[in-house]
């Protein structure tokens, strides 16, 4: 009994661990050190392209809960992180050369793991595997999901930012949907008027952006829709207001009247808990999206759970083609694992790898495969990638906004973050001690 996983990128090596670690042969295939991508520049396994920063260490954070629970989970890379960290205030940062070859050597220490250094070009037909190979999949392999799944896998990242519901100052907005056209609630409205609009447009055409490397958006090639709001903004004053923020169809019930311009928020996630700037895919700088967009009256005080990107990417629409947990819908023995699903961040894409580990084992040994409670930061992340209900897939770190709301909220932001971490860690022992005698 053996499960293929190809990437031994982090959710790559999480996952051969968890299989291996119960005792059950792994076929690990990574194309280095014959084929590398742009990105990286070793030949080791779990290789941090980007910072060595593992984010916030605090339980009482998203990000610090999140690895909390991979502790829990017995992540193998949290001890290799555990072993390298290096100063980073409340951060947990390590030093990335030594990290990665601690995952290089326990990988290839491991008796039930046979690594094969082999670019695989197709999705294997035989067995269980557990398709790890990350945002910048190599062309062929990538070729080879996209004709297995038509239009669902990305190579281009527009986001619009997202903000908490719940941040959103209501006194300053309203719900309906155009023309009543939907459901009431469908739409938060966020209406300014010609002066607070003429602040906010001098604001966004002015704004600092991010540098782009991999396309040009002034490109004919780069659709309409996923122009950046800002590159929409300088073809005029006026094209916003006949754009994305059209105020037409929708009456302030404050005024009795239609506003000079408005911004509308649409729901991200079932529960409401998140909202997604319609219209507002950005390539500003991350502190120029908190500054710009505050100044929509009803933004004032927003809370950015994700700010908006551009940049080519490969990533499933998940919500179409995967289960919570982690499993091709129409074929129960291929997962998926990593930022590759739409999980964003290091260990996000660590995390997808431990419970797509953990459920191809399952599945060889004849179980039923587990998703972790929608109140772990782990389990709403699972289930977020395989929501229906996101029409608008776009990738999804660790954020408290995607957790189910408590019933009794505090209403100080940290006692209420630390009453989510309780929570989150309270259901997952309870689920470990019932679910995990395997």
């Amino acid at each position: 009994m053996t499960v293929n996983v190809i990437g031994a990128g982090l959710a790559g090596c999480e996952a051969a661990m968890q299989i291996a670690d119960r005792g059950i042969g792994v076929r690990l295939y990574e194309m280095k050190p014959q084929k590398r991508t742009p990105a990286h520049k070793t030949d080791l396994f779990g290789e941090l392209v980007c910072s060595n920063s593992l984010k916030a260490m605090r339980v009482e954070s998203a990000a610090g809960l999140l690895k909390e629970e991979m502790r829990r989970l017995n992540s193998f890379l949290m001890k290799c992180a555990d072993r390298c960290k290096v100063p980073a205030g409340g951060a947990l940062a390590v030093d990335r050369e030594i990290f990665a070859r601690l995952v290089t050597d326990g990988i290839n220490a491991h008796p039930n793991i046979e690594v094969i250094h082999e670019e695989i070009t197709e999705i294997p037909r035989e067995g269980v595997t557990v398709i790890a190979t990350g945002p910048l999949t190599a062309d062929r392999l990538a070729g080879a999901i996209e004709r297995e799944f038509g239009d669902s896998l990305s190579f281009f990242d527009a986001a619009a930012p997202i903000v908490t519901a719940e941040s959103v100052d209501m006194d300053r907005a309203f719900t309906a949907s155009r023309y009543d056209r939907g459901g009431d609630d469908d739409y938060i409205n966020c209406p300014m008027n010609k002066e607070e609009y003429e602040v906010f447009y001098d604001a966004l055409i002015h704004a600092e952006r991010a540098p782009l490397h991999d396309f040009d958006v002034s490109n004919p090639k780069v659709y309409e829709g996923c122009m950046p709001v800002e590159v929409l903004a300088q073809r005029g004053e006026g094209t916003l207001r006949f754009g994305p923020m059209k105020p037409v169809g929708l009456v302030d019930p404050r005024t009795g009247h239609r506003a000079w311009a408005l911004v509308q928020l649409r729901r991200e996630n079932a529960a409401g808990t998140m909202l997604n700037l319609v219209g507002f895919q950005t390539n500003l700088k991350f502190s120029e999206q908190k500054r710009v967009f505050s100044l929509i009256p009803a933004l004032h005080r927003a809370e950015f759970v994700r700010y908006g990107v551009m940049h080519r990417n490969t990533f499933l629409r998940s919500p179409k083609v995967l289960s919570s947990d982690f499993s091709v819908k129409e074929n129960k023995n291929l997962f998926f694992a990593g930022q590759i699903t739409g999980v964003e961040g290091y260990m996000e894409s660590a995390a997808s790898g431990i419970m797509a580990g953990i459920n191809a084992a399952r599945l060889s040994r004849g179980l039923g495969t587990l998703t972790l409670p929608e109140d772990t930061m782990i389990g709403a992340l699972s289930r977020y990638i395989a929501d229906p209900t996101v029409k608008k897939f776009q990738p999804m770190g660790a954020n408290l906004g995607v957790l189910p709301e408590l019933e009794n909220k505090p209403r100080d932001k940290r006692e209420r973050a630390a009453a989510y971490a309780r929570r989150a860690l309270d259901s997952l022992d309870k689920f470990l001690s019932e679910n995990f005698n395997e």
